[in-house]
């Protein structure tokens, strides 16, 4: 089994930032790639970002692309996602995810692939 626990979120005012957490604990051994996904209210779960943990390829939602940066994988715990020029349509409840064995570049970009989920922290922002 495999505990993800996020951290990070809080509210803000649209143009500032806020750095999200996951600590994952248990049998990672075998994780192929961890992602954050959000949800806003009556939503659906949307893919944000994720990156392998062997190679550190990253993938962004078009969204987010040249504002959140995703880092960590393999042995750099925990997995941070870096959120700069936040928007107030960035507001959701922000999940970690994790993927435990490989799985084809599509998988990684849609909730489906992951087998592990964290609690979700809230970020809310403000215009």
């Amino acid at each position: 089994q495999v505990q993800l626990v996020e951290s990070g979120g809080g509210l803000v005012q649209a143009g500032e930032s806020l750095r999200l957490s996951c600590a994952a604990s248990g049998r990672t051994f075998s994780t192929y790639a961890m992602g954050w996904f959000r949800q806003a209210p009556e939503k659906e779960r949307e893919f944000v970002a994720a990156i392998r943990w062997s190679g550190g390829a990253e993938y962004y939602a078009d969204s987010v692309k040249g504002r959140f940066t995703i880092s960590g994988g393999g042995s750099k715990t925990p997995m941070s996602l870096q959120m700069n020029s936040l928007k107030p349509e960035d507001t959701a409840v922000y999940y970690c995810a994790l993927m435990a064995r490989w799985r084809v570049r599509e998988e990684i970009l849609v909730r489906g692939g992951y087998d592990y989920w964290g609690q979700g922290t809230q970020v809310t922002v403000s215009s």
